[in-house]
């Protein structure tokens, strides 16, 4: 199973044909027996009363009436160029040498997404993945209406972007937003967005899982990449058309930007995700003011210490924390003197690295895990901020102090 992005992607080869397909982490053909989606039970509908099912429906009623006008439709094209090899000549057969188009050949490759309305003054928000590197760009209103659009702020690292219209504040419904971080699994949880282009499409389904890791489709100058913490799981049906659009709550509020699934078919399989409010409320405003963000940086990669890693480590099975695996050299984990691993072992017939540094606690709070580490910084902290990290090292426990510096720029 693949995480995919999930914009539509086609591409018009000018000089020869149009085709479509998803624009995604990596391509396959969509199975004939891809996983569809699974409607309610007719035994959890047929327990319920008829006045139980009509207020269920007038809640989804006012959820859409409510929101929708805040969604939008996102086109996107770009223009690049391909370079067709030259044909050779077949000697005795001129009906097979007609001059085709050779050389440097330009064509388009066109994209639908999703993307709401942030605030009065035309600003848009949506996934960096459904904008990048965007030639034009055409925002279509639940009304019809529709008008061209600006990239004005991007972050491939919460994969967030912002794209400035030129609207009249009366025509703009922006958005309500809620706190993801008191997002419960097994809450209502409905997405509206575009679902191959099909405008205004909601689904309804349940916050099925909280704390994800979402790879962002991103990696720094130095080769590093990122994860984007917190991430909210769904069940409610995502497909591709739908990144940039919004997941919200019972009340009509965003709880996250719907940004990729996971499927073998490119198509929902009943596993969404989408970017917290939380970071949604910190990164978007500073997109709208200087067109960037800076995250708060550590500079360690690592992972999650179990039973059996710990053993390795003459540690007790029972220890838990963030194992340091790398540290980024000139990083603040390296000015404060903190360790990586530094040494192998093997484990269930893989190769492990171990002996480096463990991270127990930040700032007070405990550290089970290695995405607690990064939730943390994302959540909780600034650039050039101090914080505490108590540290098992060597089997002896201690605290060091350090100053967060800004994560290197990254690219797409």
């Amino acid at each position: 199973m693949t995480k995919r992005y999930i914009p539509i992607v086609s591409f018009l080869l000018v000089f020869i044909f149009t085709f479509s397909g998803c624009a995604v982490q990596s391509l396959s053909n969509v199975s004939a027996s891809a996983p569809l989606p699974v409607a309610a039970s007719p035994v959890i509908l047929s327990s319920l009363s008829n006045a139980t099912v009509t207020d269920i429906e007038a809640t989804l009623e006012n959820i859409y009436t409510q929101v929708n006008p805040s969604v939008v439709n996102i086109r996107v094209v770009q223009k690049q160029e391909v370079t067709l090899p030259t044909l050779p000549e077949i000697p005795g057969f001129p009906f097979f040498n007609i001059p085709t188009p050779q050389g440097p050949q330009e064509y388009y490759s066109s994209g639908l997404g999703s993307g709401f309305v942030w605030d009065k003054e035309g600003d848009i928000v949506t996934n960096n993945h459904v904008v990048s590197g965007a030639d034009r760009i055409s925002v279509t209103f639940e009304d019809g209406t529709v008008v061209s659009g600006k990239v004005i702020g991007s972050d491939p690292d919460s994969d967030l972007a912002v794209v400035k219209v030129d609207m009249s504040a009366d025509q703009l419904r922006p958005v309500q937003l809620a706190d993801s971080t008191q997002a419960q699994v097994g809450q209502l949880a409905v997405a509206i967005g575009n679902p191959f282009g099909l405008e205004g499409t909601m689904t309804v389904g349940f916050v099925s899982a909280l704390g994800r890791l979402l790879p962002a489709d991103s990696q720094s100058t130095g080769g590093l990449t990122y994860s984007i913490p917190d991430v909210i799981q769904t069940d409610a049906a995502i497909n591709p058309g739908n990144s940039g659009g919004v997941l919200v709550d019972r009340d009509g509020r965003v709880i996250g930007v719907t940004a990729a699934i996971e499927s073998s078919g490119g198509s929902n399989a009943g596993i969404g995700f989408a970017i917290p409010s939380a970071i949604v409320q910190k990164v978007v405003p500073v997109l709208i003011k200087s067109g960037h963000y800076e995250h708060p940086w550590l500079g360690v990669s690592g992972l999650s210490l179990n039973p059996d890693i710990a053993i390795a480590m003459e540690l007790k099975p029972e220890q838990r924390g963030a194992l340091i695996i790398d540290i980024t050299p000139g990083s603040p984990a390296d000015k404060a003197g903190l360790h990586g691993s530094d040494r192998q072992t093997t484990i269930d017939g893989e190769q492990v690295r171990i002996g480096g540094d463990v991270i127990t606690a930040i700032d007070g709070q405990t550290v089970n895990t290695f995405d607690d580490v990064v939730t943390y910084l994302a959540r909780s902290t600034e650039i050039g901020q101090t914080i505490t990290l108590d540290i098992l090292s060597q089997g002896k426990e201690s605290q060091v102090k350090l100053k967060l510096a800004a994560r290197p720029e990254t690219q797409k």
